[in-house]
C-alpha cells in the first residue's frame, strides 16, 4: 500500500488544503510531506502586495494538517476530527513565497482518546521557516 493523498485522510479542501503530498508516514506517530507554493494562492494578493509572503500562521496550519494525516491514519482515530486547541512556541524564521516548496514535518508527542499534542517544522531549502507546538482535541466527525 502506498502513501495516502492528504485529501483521502483529512477533511480539508482547496483553498484551505496546505499539504500537497505525504512523503513519509508512521500512523499515529509522525509524518513528512510537502506544500508546493504555486503563486496563485489567494493570500499572496494581499500579503504583501509587491512582496508576496506566506503568512506564518498558514505554515503552522500546514504542519497541523500534516499532523492530522498522521493521527487519522491510525485506526484508533480514523473518521474523527482533530481540532486546534492551541499553539505554543511558534517561531517564523524565513520568508516563503511563490514557487517555493516547504518540506513539512509533524510528530505526535502525546495522545489520548480525546486530545493530544504535537510539534512540527516547515523547512525551506533545509532551513527552518516555521516551527510550533500544537494542542488539539479529537472530536467525533
Amino acid at each position: 500500500m502506498g502513501l495516502p493523498r492528504p485529501e483521502e485522510v483529512i477533511a480539508h479542501r482547496e483553498p484551505f488544503l496546505f499539504v500537497d503530498e505525504v512523503t513519509e508516514l508512521v500512523p499515529g506517530e509522525r509524518a513528512r510531506g510537502r506544500w508546493h507554493l504555486r503563486g496563485d494562492e489567494p493570500f499572496f494578493e494581499g500579503h504583501f502586495p509587491g512582496v508576496p509572503t506566506v503568512p506564518g500562521v498558514l505554515m503552522c496550519e500546514a504542519i497541523a494538517q500534516l499532523g492530522a494525516v498522521a493521527l487519522l491514519s491510525d485506526d484508533r482515530y480514523a473518521g474523527r476530527l482533530p481540532l486546534f486547541g492551541g499553539m505554543d512556541k511558534a517561531r517564523f524564521r524565513r520568508q516563503v513565497g511563490p514557487g517555493d516548496t516547504l518540506e513539512l514535518e509533524a510528530e505526535m508527542t502525546r495522545l489520548s482518546s480525546r486530545a493530544g499534542r504535537g510539534s512540527g517544522r516547515a523547512l525551506l531549502d533545509g532551513k527552518v521557516a516555521a516551527e510550533c507546538d500544537l494542542m488539539f482535541v479529537i472530536a467525533d466527525a
